[in-house]
């Protein structure tokens, strides 16, 4: 299946990054360079983020959460107001480089609690490998629409309309589409 079977998603507001970035980063005592050599990533890239330039990947902002100890969704969570709706197609979305995939997040984890969902749109071609998220993580995944392989490298299973699936993701993993327009709820729990 072609990359036109998913819709491009809307861009990450890169304001709402650098500022997160720099907030964690700051409340970790970490320098650009020490971060970035945590995260893997080239400290200029992690610099022009700061500065709210450059398209970061999934995969990028996943390295800098778990070199900083935070979830995923605080370095993109917009402030929200006290009623929020996020209509189907909308929300910030970020796209993976490894496969046909792209995550909205729907809800970041609220203060005390420590736990996120996405609502997630996957194609069939090549998986989408994650590395161990911050240590304590537990996904739970229930398959909206088509057929997924997810889980944990070597126990991963096929799930269809209704499945749900729980594991650790603090250890490598891996979600794939077996249908067209597989759509999957995800909600990752930090403890």
């Amino acid at each position: 299946m072609s990359d036109a079977a998913v819709p491009p998603p809307s861009r990450l507001p890169l304001d709402w990054i650098a500022a997160s970035l720099k907030r964690e980063r700051t409340r970790a005592g970490l320098s650009l360079s020490e971060l970035a050599k945590r995260a893997g990533i080239a400290k200029s890239t992690l610099s022009q983020l700061e500065a709210a330039s450059g398209n970061p990947s999934m995969e990028t902002i996943w390295a800098l959460g778990v070199a900083l100890g935070v979830p995923f969704s605080a370095l993109v969570e917009p402030p929200t107001p006290s009623v929020r709706v996020i209509r189907a197609g909308e929300g910030p979305t970020v796209a993976s480089e490894q496969a046909n995939y792209v995550a909205t997040l729907l809800s970041a984890s609220p203060p005390g609690a420590r736990r996120d969902i996405y609502h997630l749109r996957a194609e069939p071609g090549s998986a989408r490998v994650s590395e161990p998220h911050i240590p304590g993580t537990v996904e739970h995944l229930v398959v909206s629409t088509g057929k997924v392989k997810a889980g944990p490298s070597g126990e991963a299973v096929e799930l269809g309309p209704g499945d749900y699936l729980t594991y650790r993701g603090d250890v490598p993993h891996a979600y794939e589409a077996l249908l067209p327009g597989t759509t999957f709820v995800l909600i990752m729990q930090h403890m």
